[in-house]
């Protein structure tokens, strides 16, 4: 399906206007094109922002890289602090 095709199956389907469409395409194309290293450091941040501890976030982190449609392999929370710390 190319991205006009897809454009015109979600403003079919949803009844969005053409412009927000592709703006909400491309937004979920972005997120699912980040690689495992910048998920984990933007949902790091993220969570950081909400006050969350490090104790609490390498759990949350870790879930969530499971349920990603292209699952990333599982991570130690050694190897997720090294990834967002270096």
């Amino acid at each position: 399906m190319t991205q006009t095709e897809l454009v015109r199956h979600v403003v079919a389907s949803t009844g969005l206007a053409p412009e927000t469409a592709a703006r909400l395409i491309a937004d979920v194309v972005a997120y699912f094109g980040e690689t495992t290293e910048q998920f984990v450091r933007r949902r790091h941040a993220e969570l950081r922002r909400r006050h969350y501890g490090n104790a609490s976030i390498w759990p949350v982190i870790a879930a969530e890289l499971a349920e990603r449609r292209v699952a990333a392999p599982e991570l130690s929370e050694r190897q997720l602090r090294r990834i967002v710390y270096g």
